[in-house]
């Protein structure tokens, strides 16, 4: 029974990554659909390769996974307490120490099984989040943007635009405005 449960436990952090790589990939491709209507045709081929090796390395990992390369990450119970603090604390200052002692353990061996876990390192992963938020906050709020970036733990207005652009492409208000009001 142990290892039943052991197993269900392994399958279920493994389906985080791929679940993690098949949103972006999702992004992506909506990216990508967004510049072709734009008549942006360089920028939506660049999207879908992009989308192209996220699904690649997707199919990849399914095929090629091995107990020893989940063994290398977190348990699946710290790995549901790590992300349950972190969404809880998405306002607030999240450090890898604090993280490494949820899942008590060292913060070096931490980060490397976080990575191998999730994919990408801890700090990366609550920038991420930390947007995904600020894109809910923005679709389903009217509250400035300075607001929104102070409810997801960024410093002000300039860094939620700053990490915006670098991993949604555009700006927080140009974003906002295209989905706020699709038909302007």
């Amino acid at each position: 029974m142990n290892s039943i449960t052991s197993n269900d436990d392994d399958a279920a952090a493994a389906s985080w990554t791929t679940i993690d790589r098949l949103r972006s990939a999702v992004v992506e491709l909506s990216s990508a659909l967004r510049e072709t209507l734009r008549d942006e045709r360089s920028s939506a081929a660049a999207c879908l390769q992009r989308v192209q090796v996220m699904l690649q390395t997707t199919e990849g990992d399914a095929a090629h996974s091995s107990p020893d390369v989940s063994r290398q990450g977190l348990a699946p119970w710290q790995m549901r307490r790590v992300i349950a603090h972190i969404e809880a604390n998405l306002g607030t200052q999240i450090r890898n120490q604090d993280l490494a002692a949820i899942a008590r353990l060292s913060t070096f061996h931490f980060s490397v099984a976080f990575r191998n876990s999730i994919g990408q390192p801890p700090h990366a992963h609550v920038i991420r989040r930390r947007i995904e938020r600020a894109q809910g906050l923005m679709l389903s709020t009217t509250k400035p943007l300075c607001e929104i970036a102070a409810e997801c733990g960024l410093a002000d207005q300039a860094h939620l635009t700053r990490l915006f652009r670098q991993l949604v492409g555009e700006s927080p208000a140009a974003w906002r405005r295209a989905r706020v009001n699709p038909s302007c």
